[in-house]
């Protein structure tokens, strides 16, 4: 069995049209462990409130694979929480908001700086849209290409939630059952 922790972003209160939301319910059914926590304070994220999150639902379980899908705010989380980061098998990144675009927003200026992906046998892919209000440089400029991540671009995915489209997302269930698979949009 896997168990898969799926972190959510700012403002995020799970609402059942989030491909987060279904992707829970799709693994659930299909047997697997799933931590989808409500992280504290979405509105105004407090950066130590949310890494003392990760920490208590990261835990890595005794058995079966470990792993990690972030959406928007909670990939700077994954990124800073360096060496309090779960131990994970692999971990899926999806839109981070950029550096700038982050420190312009006062709720979660503190999540902007100090990224680190230092880690050491995991794999970690980077899924990101064009046209992402929260990156418009693209992802790729400031996370694929200078943390080396593996990189998947969805065309025309903007920010990947409700609002572009984002609701059942059938690839990213494909990369959940094998990380093989490159994922694309719906």
């Amino acid at each position: 069995m896997t168990t898969y922790l799926i972190l959510h972003g700012f403002q995020n209160h799970r609402p059942p049209g989030h491909w987060q939301h279904w992707l829970a319910g799709e693994l659930r059914a299909r047997g697997h462990e799933v931590r989808y926590p409500q992280l504290p304070e979405a509105d105004a994220p407090v950066l130590d409130d949310w890494l003392a999150a990760l920490a208590e639902h990261g835990e890595r379980p005794a058995d079966g694979e470990f792993v990690v899908l972030a959406h928007s705010l909670s990939v700077l989380l994954w990124l800073r929480a360096g060496a309090r980061r779960p131990d994970a098998d692999r971990v899926l990144l999806v839109a981070p908001p950029s550096p700038g675009v982050t420190a312009s927003i006062p709720e979660i200026a503190a999540f902007a700086d100090g990224l680190d992906l230092a880690e050491e046998g995991v794999h970690a892919r980077l899924v990101y849209g064009d046209g992402d209000p929260y990156c418009p440089e693209g992802a790729d400029v400031h996370y694929g290409t200078p943390l080396g991540l593996d990189t998947d671009h969805v065309p025309g995915g903007e920010h990947l939630n409700p609002d572009s489209g984002y609701g059942e997302w059938a690839s990213v269930l494909e990369w959940c059952e094998d990380p093989a698979v490159r994922v694309k949009g719906r």
